[in-house]
């Protein structure tokens, strides 16, 4: 569900909080700092933000040219 601490240093290339909320903030990354300082983000939103598995996937449509 969340990103662990060691997978926010990776995705981020940081270890410092503040450092960590700039670069979360520069990809677009929504996330949350919790009373400790420590941030909180959600694993499905890095996934979609970075082009993973997407929720909606593309439905299909007709083959125009068979008609």
């Amino acid at each position: 569900m969340f990103l662990t601490s060691e997978e926010i240093i990776e995705l981020t290339g940081r270890k410092t909080h503040p450092s960590q909320r700039t670069v979360l903030n520069h990809l677009g990354i929504d996330h949350k700092t919790r009373p400790d300082g420590s941030l909180v983000v959600l694993r499905s939103h890095v996934e979609k933000s970075l082009g993973g598995e997407s929720s909606s996937a593309k439905l299909p449509e007709p083959n125009w040219a068979a008609i």
